[in-house]
């Protein structure tokens, strides 16, 4: 009987890719600190909508490809954070595009509770090793949810609060995609990013060590 033949071993192929990280972040805090001029009455109402066109224009493809590359580089914590962040502006963009300026929109403030609050997730796996990630998108989910509290209220102190908190986060935005654009040029860690656990071991481990388990990875394993 003849013998059956030896099963071919399975082979799985790494591109590298840039960290996407620092686009989205950029990207973020451009975002954020438009809404917090429009918010804070930085410009003439009549200028409102177009800042709303142009956050969809600038921010939100941006966002959307940092996330098509963080899947691609193995990150569910970051590409699923950069994707809800993408959705979120997003909305506020196309609101702030439709809507009337000065006036609350619930229907805005309804997705955007809903988007704070399933932007938690990514915060919290994303805590485990890139504590600096996480934190911008606890911030990214505090403004959310700010300005939703303005969108279902007509007082201005909600929105002056998600403004400030706007602001704040345009600052953390901008540290974190400067701190994460050098570490990914220079390979080794220039300002403090704080990673720890496997996040830092990413940065100083061995090649075996990185793709070890890549065999049960969504996309090489049988399913999802």
């Amino acid at each position: 009987m003849p013998n059956s033949p030896e099963p071919a071993d399975a082979q799985v192929v790494l591109r590298p890719v840039a960290s996407p990280l620092p686009l989205g972040l950029l990207a973020l805090a451009v975002a954020t600190f438009s809404m917090a001029g429009v918010q804070l009455s930085w410009l003439a109402p009549a200028w409102t909508q177009k800042v709303g066109l142009l956050v969809l224009v600038f921010a939100v493809p941006l966002q959307a490809l940092s996330s098509v590359f963080g899947f691609l580089a193995r990150d569910p914590a970051a590409s699923t954070g950069m994707a809800l962040q993408a959705a979120g502006w997003l909305a506020i963009g196309l609101g702030t595009y439709t809507g009337r300026p000065g006036q609350p929109d619930p229907a805005l403030g309804l997705v955007l509770l809903g988007a704070a609050t399933v932007l938690l997730i990514p915060v919290i796996t994303a805590a485990r090793g890139k504590v600096l990630a996480s934190a911008v998108m606890a911030l990214t989910s505090l403004r959310f949810y700010l300005t939703a509290a303005g969108e279902f209220s007509a007082s201005p102190a909600w929105q002056t609060a998600a403004a400030v908190v706007g602001l704040v986060l345009a600052g953390a935005a901008l540290y974190a995609g400067l701190a994460f654009e050098l570490e990914d040029s220079a390979h080794v860690t220039v300002l403090p990013t704080l990673r720890r656990r496997e996040a830092e071991v990413a940065m100083t481990g061995e090649a075996p060590a990185e793709v070890s388990g890549v065999e049960h990875e969504a996309g090489v394993r049988r399913t999802l």
